[in-house]
């Protein structure tokens, strides 16, 4: 169980984050949402520890605060909308960087073992990259080179991956099919696994999970499945717009596409 309990974190002096307290069990996915600026990405920040914060945050007990980087990197994984690279890797060899953790340390001990490449080429193959595994990352588009990071994810084979606005340059097809291998992953094998979202479109969060921890202002506004806390109201304070009739006009349309009319 991933437990953050009463955690606050800011910027430069600044608190944006207040309180944030949840627990996320072992074989569930989580979509934070809310509207831009309510800390979805720093509290992310805050689980990944890439920055400081008050409270704590605890994996199957342990704090994750306290645990040395490369041991946290084989716990917690993190799939951005942002990748900079600065040298021109091949998709393989930046892949293979998800192994840094589980590679032994030291002199001699320092080469990938067979399961290391095995696990490699099985992320490479899951995200339909084969093709591509000897090309420089510098010459993909950008929608195949967040593919990469994601295999790159995959390899790491963390406990928890925390996905921050992954599918901003994925076409349609490979958002969809980021999010769905995203929940095959957790559900699949015996290891404990857990994913926790952030995304702006609120279509691609519920594709992930119905279970969701709705933000505003830097706090946690509710949790829990959207149809049970989620209401026309609320979601129009939230986002300051219309959120249900917005969505229920698309519905509209692409129903009509589909039943041969076409309305305007």
């Amino acid at each position: 169980m991933l437990t953050v309990k009463k955690v606050s974190a800011g910027y430069s002096g600044k608190r944006v984050l207040f309180d944030i307290t949840f627990n996320l069990d072992f074989g569930q996915c989580l979509s934070i949402i809310g509207p831009n600026g309510c800390g979805k990405t720093t509290l992310l920040k805050c689980i990944a520890n890439l920055i400081d914060f008050d409270g704590e945050i605890s994996l199957d007990g342990e704090n994750l605060a306290k645990i040395k980087r490369r041991k946290l990197a084989r716990k917690v994984a993190v799939l951005s909308q942002k990748n900079e690279m600065y040298f021109p890797y091949s998709v393989y060899d930046t892949v293979m960087l998800g192994r840094f953790s589980h590679i032994k340390p030291g002199l001699f001990a320092g080469e990938p073992t067979k399961k290391d490449i095995a696990a490699v080429n099985e992320s490479i193959e899951a995200v339909g990259l084969s093709c591509l595994i000897d090309r420089q990352i510098n010459t993909l588009s950008g929608g195949q080179l967040q593919r990469v990071f994601l295999a790159r994810v995959l390899a790491q084979n963390p406990q928890i991956i925390l996905l921050d606005e992954p599918t901003n340059h994925l076409d349609l097809k490979h958002q969809l099919e980021l999010v769905d291998y995203i929940k095959k992953w957790v559900g699949e094998g015996k290891e404990k696994r857990a994913v926790i979202g952030v995304f702006h479109d609120i279509n691609i969060a519920l594709r992930l999970t119905e279970n969701v921890l709705f933000m505003d202002s830097g706090k946690l506004s509710r949790m829990g499945n959207f149809r049970d806390t989620a209401d026309d109201e609320f979601l129009q304070n939230l986002f300051g717009v219309n959120v249900v009739s917005y969505m229920t006009e698309n519905s509209r349309f692409w129903e009509s596409m589909k039943n041969g009319r076409h309305l305007l």
